[in-house]
């Protein structure tokens, strides 16, 4: 079937991007291969100061990612609930994230989600906001994002406390958002002999590499240009020139981190 020939809108059931892991265990090249080779796109990785060695993302890690074909995707965290700390705290961890990411070489305009990793409370929200404010003034060039529950990615994006939502099923009673750019949905499985979460992506996850994915196109803009190629497709006088419209669409999604139709 044609990309165009069911209307190829924005509206209806969420697409997924990709399948990918996250996990606090460094990835060497060759596990990172088998990753890819086992049909996952990303690995989600933890941006976080030396004494947290064990779970730390470094430069050589994060080539040997990209170069197995992953996009990264970082994230910040070092207790649980670090986040009910406020401003003050997310300013020390904003300015620790930042230099991270500097370290490894994140490029600009990728994201750093931080972990509200506990199940916050109503009570706790102010803190939260605060907390993901404070630490996005202090990451120039890049966007903040926030891992946590189903409540916690709901008032968050309802707040506009930040840019990219990476919700967990736990704490979620069964409940997915709508706002998830990632969706972390399975805890502790085996893939390439390391403990890892499995995870969905629905596009603009803000990730970052240079063979897995980084993102040149907003969603918006590749949705205004496949209706001009729509509107194309259907005009063509051959079939030659919709299979090459066709293809053209699939690039523009391609580029904006959508899957091909």
């Amino acid at each position: 079937m044609s990309a165009f020939e069911n209307g190829d809108s924005a509206g209806g059931a969420r697409a997924e991007t990709a399948q990918g892991i996250d996990c606090s265990t460094p990835l060497t090249a060759t596990a990172a291969r088998d990753i890819a080779a086992a049909g996952y796109r990303f690995a989600a990785r933890y941006l976080v100061p030396p004494p947290y060695a064990w779970k730390r993302l470094t430069k050589a890690e994060a080539a040997a990612i990209q170069s197995a074909g992953l996009a990264i995707v970082s994230v910040f965290e070092t207790a649980a609930n670090r986040a009910a700390g406020g401003a003050s705290a997310g300013r020390s961890d904003g300015a620790a994230a930042y230099r991270e990411a500097q370290a490894v070489g994140q490029p600009a305009g990728s994201a750093i989600y931080f972990a509200v990793d506990y199940d916050a409370r109503a009570q706790d929200y102010d803190a939260i906001e605060a907390y993901l404010q404070a630490a996005a003034a202090q990451i120039p060039g890049y966007e903040a994002g926030v891992y946590g529950s189903y409540a916690v990615v709901e008032e968050m994006a309802r707040r506009g406390a930040c840019r990219h939502f990476w919700q967990t099923y736990a704490w979620s009673g069964g409940r997915q958002s709508s706002r998830a750019n990632i969706y972390q949905y399975r805890n502790n499985v085996q893939v390439a002999s390391i403990a890892v979460d499995l995870n969905r992506s629905y596009g603009n996850e803000g990730w970052w590499g240079l063979r897995g994915g980084d993102h040149h196109m907003s969603k918006e803009d590749a949705e205004k240009i496949i209706r001009f190629l729509s509107a194309a497709w259907f005009a063509a006088a051959d079939q030659a020139s919709r299979d090459e419209f066709n293809r053209l669409a699939n690039e523009v999604r391609k580029a904006a981190g959508l899957p091909s139709v």
